[in-house]
C-alpha cells in the first residue's frame, strides 16, 4: 500500500520522511535539498553555526527546492532565540527544536505562521508540547545518535507518547535503518512518520569528511557507545581515541572556551571544538555522533536511493493503521 504523505502546519511532505538535522554542519542544505527533492523534510542542523552562516544556507536552500525545509535548533544553545529568529527571517518552514524545552518557541511560531516541531523523549513532555502549540512530535528513543533524554527503547517508549497526543502529527525517531522498520512503525504503532538520521550521513550528498562516512561504515556494534556530553546529557557516538580517552579519565580540560554556544556548560572539553574536528574527518580528536544500529549500514547511497529503498522496502508491507479510538 502506497505511503501517506506527512503534513505538519501548513506544509505537506508527499512521503513520511524526515531527514534528522545534525549538528555542526553534518546536515547542510547540501543535504536538505536532495531530501526535499526526493519528497521528505530536508533539515539543516542549525546549531553551533554563525546566525549569518545558518540565514544563508537557509536562503541557499529555499532557493533550490519547492520542497520542505526545516532547521534544527538545540534549546540548550545560549544564541537559541537569535538562530530561531533569524532562519525565520531568511525563510525556513519549520523549526525543529530539542536538547531542552522552551515554552516561549510555541509563541514565536503562532506570531510568525512557523510551525513548531518538538523532540521529546517522554510523554510528560509530549503532553506538554501538543498543549502548547506543536504543530508536530517527534519521538526520539535511545537508539538514536546525538544527544539522548532517554534511555527506553523506540518500541516501548513510542505507544506510551501515542496515548497522550492525538491532535498532531507523531514521528517515530531511533534506531530506524530500513523501509521495514518503518512501514513497522507506522502500521503497528501508528506513527504518522519517521525521521532518520545516521543513513543520510551515509549518504554521497552529506558534505562530511569521507574519513567521517568510513568510520561509521567500519563500525561493529561494539564500536558504538554513550558518552558523556557538555550539554548535560549522555550522547551516543563511535568509540574513537578521544571517547576512550575521556572514558579512561585521562583528557583534559579545556583551557577557554572559545565559542561560549551553551547557556550552560559542564565545559570539561569543548563539543563545538570536537564536533567540528568529526565534520572534517579528525578520527583521533572528533567526537562522531551516531545511531545505535550504524553498524546494519554497509554502503554510501546517494539520498534518492535511500528514498527508494525505504518507500520500496515500506510500500511492500504496509497496512493502513486501523484509526485510534477516540477519547
Amino acid at each position: 500500500m502506497k505511503l501517506p504523505p506527512l503534513t505538519i502546519g501548513r506544509f505537506t511532505a508527499p512521503v513520511p520522511l524526515v531527514q534528522g538535522g545534525m549538528s555542526i554542519r553534518v546536515s547542510t542544505s547540501a543535504l536538505a535539498v536532495p531530501v526535499a527533492e526526493c519528497g521528505g523534510i530536508g533539515t539543516i542542523g542549525g546549531s553551533g553555526v554563525p546566525v549569518e552562516e545558518l540565514q544563508a544556507d537557509i536562503r541557499r536552500a529555499k532557493s533550490l527546492t519547492k520542497g520542505v525545509i526545516a532547521v534544527n535548533i538545540m534549546f540548550a544553545m545560549k544564541n537559541f532565540y537569535n538562530l530561531v529568529m533569524g532562519s525565520i527571517e531568511a525563510g525556513v518552514d519549520m523549526i525543529v527544536t530539542g536538547a531542552g524545552f522552551s515554552r516561549d518557541i510555541f509563541k514565536i511560531g503562532q506570531d510568525t505562521n512557523t510551525p513548531i516541531v518538538s523532540i521529546v523523549s517522554s510523554p510528560s513532555f509530549a503532553r506538554l508540547a501538543e498543549k502548547l502549540g506543536a504543530a508536530a512530535i517527534v519521538v526520539e528513543a535511545k537508539e538514536a545518535g546525538g544527544h539522548l533524554g532517554t534511555d527506553v527503547a523506540l518500541r516501548d517508549l513510542f505507544p506510551e507518547i501515542r496515548k497522550v497526543v492525538k491532535k498532531v502529527p507523531l514521528i517515530a525517531a531511533g534506531g530506524i535503518t530500513n523501509g521495514f522498520d518503518m512501514a513497522e512503525m507506522m502500521d503497528k504503532y501508528g506513527a504518522d512518520g519517521v525521521q532518520i538520521a545516521t543513513r543520510f550521513v551515509l549518504t554521497k550528498e552529506c558534505s562530511v569528511d569521507d574519513r567521517f562516512k568510513q568510520a561509521m561504515l567500519q563500525a561493529a556494534p561494539k564500536d558504538v557507545t554513550l558518552i558523556r556530553s557538555p550539554v548535560g546529557l549522555p550522547g551516543r557516538a563511535l568509540s574513537t581515541p578521544f571517547v576512550q580517552r575521556m572514558a579512561a579519565k585521562v583528557e583534559m580540560k579545556a583551557k577557554e572556551c572559545r565559542w561560549q554556544c551553551l547557556k550552560k556548560c559542564d565545559h570539561f572539553y569543548c563539543i563545538s571544538d570536537r564536533l567540528q574536528k568529526a565534520c572534517a574527518g579528525d578520527l583521533e580528536d572528533g567526537l562522531f555522533f551516531t545511531g545505535e544500529n550504524v553498524w546494519k549500514m554497509k554502503e554510501i547511497l546517494t539520498v534518492r536511493e535511500v528514498f527508494e529503498q525505504f518507500v520500496s522496502q515500506a510500500e511492500s508491507v504496509y497496512k493502513e493503521p486501523a484509526p485510534l479510538p477516540v477519547r
